[in-house]
């Protein structure tokens, strides 16, 4: 079976559901129906990573190893960091992108 043919399993990790809902919780109090559609873009994106994971760019940082993550735009500001285990895609981090590599869930990684 080909890679792209595969259907895999994605789970997004605690840590990163936690961010992800907290810039969703502070979206909402400037506008509900902005933190709404950044809600179903966030989710469309993420559920896609069932199908062709690999088809987005190796994301290398100086503090990962090299190869280990992916990454995928969503919602024009937010990256969604994933690693692909077998038949598993697992998000690691939901980063805003107008914050320093200092605050993401993999510095520490």
């Amino acid at each position: 079976m080909e890679p792209e043919e595969i259907e895999y399993t994605v789970i997004v990790d605690p840590a990163a559901n936690d961010r992800m809902f907290d810039h969703l919780e502070f979206l909402s109090q400037v506008s509900e129906a902005a933190a709404e559609r950044l809600l179903a873009e966030l989710v469309k994106d993420i559920r896609s990573l069932e199908n062709m994971p690999y088809r987005n760019p190796v994301y290398d940082r100086p503090y990962l190893p090299r190869g280990k993550y992916r990454y995928m735009m969503s919602g024009g500001r937010y990256r969604i960091v994933y690693q692909i285990d077998a038949e598993t895609v697992y998000v690691d981090d939901i980063q805003d992108c107008r914050q320093s590599d200092s605050s993401s869930l993999l510095y520490e990684a």
